[in-house]
This record gives structure tokens, C-alpha cells and sequence, in this order.
């Protein structure tokens, strides 16, 4: 355990700045944080910045890292901070060993430790011009911010042994192995794959991701989701494994595909519970390939600025593929929209079924379980906001429209 034994306590002059900048810092953290994760993530292993569930992982790690120790120089400035043993800690553990990397990964925490150390001298530089006050804070705190993070860290790694140990004596590192080499397109068998993994390969399957951005993902509700869409695809049981502490990697078999109204129905008791679902597709390449859909659409719904819990790759390929470059996406949809961009949401959405429906105004009234002439007034309005007339403009305005309805008006 951390010991205060030859801790020296900075004078009461500089425990009180260092109390006013970590209040300072608990008032408005986004800043600090947002650049801490840049730091992280800019560094972090490419096999965990693949899975948008691992990147919130490691975004609240940083947040609940950056408070404990601002809360704790709040309580006793200039102390020694306890290292911070939270669930978070134990997540990334756990998604780090799920994913097969190694302790190098949490080497990326140091670029971030090192860039919340410069915010930190610079909230200290606004607190005093004294060159002895300023001198014995940076000390301090600089003993305190490194011993703090060292600690953390070896926590996080006592528990990735744990998990090693644990995990490694069952099926999942043997399954993880060979769906890795499916994804990357290594030279293995189909039929030595399927023997491998003890599911067959030459038919059809869907990939999703059934995951959750909650803190502590209960792992049951997860495995609950994976049933039903198995149950909604005809098929007897899943073919999961574990990718993260949030999330499951998940096929099922079957020509059709899972009944999205089925499964949207088990979904609305499990409100923490999100899925994103990959095409239908056969044998080897298509339990890939679906895959890999699943995983686009999975990190468009981390982007949008409404809370769906269930999407399929159908759903958003236009908008994941047009969205690569945010900027210029929010400028295509300011020249096209014009003042639809931010005018009520009911009356975009009543565009964009009329465009979805071949501009038919009674299938658009029955898709949204509204009078056609209610429907027409809506158009009417919408068309008035337009920049220019919706005539020879329909894919356009039909993909602005697409946009905004997933990511939201700037």
C-alpha cells in the first residue's frame, strides 16, 4: 500500500494554490481530458482503436484517473494521492488480454500523463508569478502526478496478469486466435477454422456487435441480446466471442438474417444494450466481411448524437462512407439544407421518408402514421427552407437529410 512516510507537505501557501487549481480543474475537466485522450489514442495499439467500445474504455479511464487525483488535492493538496484500483482499470485489463496485446499497450498512458502534466503547468502559471511558490508546486505536484500514474499503472497491470491467467485456461484465447486470422485474411482453411472454432462456415451468416457504453457492461444482458438474435435468425445458438468488458463479437447463422423486429423487442427492456449489425452474407469471406460492416456501423452510432440501439449496416453505409471527412460533410449539409439543417426535427424527418419512399406522399403518411395532408403541409415548409428548389436536388438533399438525422445539426 501507498505511504505518506517521507512525503513532505508542501507550506500552507502552496497547498492552497495547488487546492485553487485542482478546484479550478474539477469546475470545467472536458478541456483536460479531451487532450489527454488525443494524447492516448494518438499512441494507443491500432487493434484497440479498431473497437470503438475499447476507445470509450480508455476515455473513461483517463476521466476517472484525472478526478481522483484532482478530488484528492482538493481534500489534502500536495499529499500523497492513493492510486486509483477503480472498475476502470480492470475494463481496459480485460480488454487489453481479450484483444491479445501485451503491457506495451499502456505505454500509451504515459504520452497522456505527460500532456495533462502541461496543462497543469500552465492553470499553475496563472495562479502566481512568485519563482518560490511556483517552484515548490511544479515539485510537488510533479511527484505527485508521476508516483500517482506509476502506481495506477502497475495496478492495471497486476490485474492484466489476472485476467491473462484466467482467460488463457479456457476457450477464449483459441477462439480469439482464429477469428483474428479470419478478419486479417490469413491463409487458414475454411474447414480447419470451422474445427478450430466448432462452427461451420460454409453458410450464411450475420455479424453484429452487441455492446454497451456503460461504465460496468453487465456481461449477461449482452450474452441475452446475442440469444435473440439468434432465435430472431431461425438459427439454435450464437457464435459469440468476447471482444471487450463491453462488448461481444457476435454470427448467427441463417439465410435471412436475424428479424430486426424481434430483436428490437428484446431490446427495449434493455435500455444500456446497443447492437450493430453486419449484412447477410456466405461462407468464410462473408463471416468477414460482415464482420467488418458490423464494426463501421458500430462506430457510426459511437459518433451520433442520438441514442439508437439498433442499426444495421443497410442503415448507415451512405452516411459512414460520406462521412469520413466531418468538415467537409457539416459544409455540404449547411450549403444543402440551409435553415432545415436546425429547423424542427419533424419536419426533416418527413422529408426524408418522402425521398426514402419515392417522393409518395400516402406510403410516407403510412411510414409515419400521419394524415396525407398533414404530411403535405410538412413538405411544403420544409421546401421553403431549402436553399434552393428540391427539383433535380433529391440524392443530395436525401443524403444531407441522412446525416443530419444520425449526427444532428451543428
Amino acid at each position: 500500500m501507498a505511504t505518506t512516510i517521507g512525503w513532505d507537505r508542501p507550506t500552507p501557501r502552496v497547498a492552497e494554490l495547488i487546492r485553487t487549481a485542482a478546484e479550478l480543474l474539477l469546475a470545467a475537466p472536458d478541456d483536460v481530458v479531451d487532450a489527454v485522450d488525443h494524447a492516448t489514442l494518438d499512441n494507443a495499439d491500432p487493434t484497440l482503436l479498431a473497437d470503438p467500445a475499447l476507445v470509450e474504455a480508455i476515455r473513461r479511464a483517463n476521466r476517472a484517473n484525472l478526478l481522483a487525483w484532482a478530488e484528492a488535492n482538493v481534500r489534502a493538496p500536495g499529499e500523497r494521492v492513493p492510486a486509483n484500483p477503480g472498475p476502470e482499470a480492470l475494463a481496459i485489463a480485460r480488454d487489453v488480454v481479450r484483444r491479445g496485446l501485451d503491457y506495451s499497450t499502456l505505454d500509451a498512458y504515459r504520452t497522456g500523463q505527460n500532456t495533462a502534466w502541461r496543462q497543469w503547468m500552465a492553470l499553475a502559471f496563472t495562479l502566481t508569478a512568485d519563482p518560490a511558490e511556483l517552484g515548490e508546486l511544479l515539485d510537488v505536484t510533479a511527484r505527485s502526478i508521476f508516483t500517482f500514474v506509476d502506481e495506477t499503472l502497475a495496478i492495471t497491470a497486476e490485474h492484466i496478469e489476472r485476467e491473462r491467467e484466467r482467460l488463457t485456461r479456457g476457450t477464449h484465447a483459441e477462439r480469439l486466435e482464429v477469428v483474428t486470422l479470419i478478419l486479417e485474411g490469413a491463409p487458414i482453411s475454411a474447414d480447419r477454422a470451422a474445427t478450430r472454432l466448432g462452427y461451420a462456415l460454409d453458410r450464411h451468416h450475420t455479424a453484429a456487435i452487441v455492446f454497451s457504453d456503460a461504465p460496468e457492461a453487465d456481461q449477461v444482458a449482452l450474452e441475452q441480446v446475442a440469444e435473440a438474435l439468434a432465435r430472431a435468425a431461425g438459427a439454435r445458438r450464437p457464435f459469440t466471442v468476447v471482444a471487450s468488458a463491453g462488448s461481444l463479437w457476435t454470427w448467427v447463422a441463417g439465410d435471412a438474417g436475424p428479424d430486426l423486429a424481434l430483436v428490437q423487442a428484446e431490446l427495449a427492456a434493455l435500455p444500456a444494450v446497443r447492437v450493430a449489425l453486419g449484412p447477410t452474407a456466405e461462407g468464410m469471406d462473408g463471416f468477414r466481411r460482415s464482420h467488418l460492416d458490423a464494426l463501421a456501423t458500430q462506430r457510426l452510432l459511437h459518433r451520433t448524437t442520438t441514442d439508437v440501439q439498433l442499426a444495421s449496416y443497410d442503415d448507415v453505409q451512405v452516411v459512414a462512407l460520406a462521412t469520413q471527412d466531418e468538415e467537409r460533410v457539416h459544409e455540404f449539409v449547411e450549403r444543402t439544407l440551409g435553415p432545415l439543417a436546425r429547423a424542427d426535427a419533424e419536419l426533416r424527418e418527413t422529408l426524408r421518408t418522402y425521398l426514402r419512399e419515392a417522393h409518395n406522399a400516402s406510403r410516407t403518411a403510412k411510414v409515419l402514421f400521419t394524415h396525407r395532408n398533414t404530411i403535405l403541409n410538412r413538405l411544403a415548409r420544409a421546401e421553403q427552407l431549402l436553399p434552393a428548389p428540391l427539383d433535380g436536388r433529391s440524392l443530395q438533399v436525401g443524403l444531407a437529410l441522412e446525416v443530419v438525422h444520425w449526427f444532428g445539426a451543428r
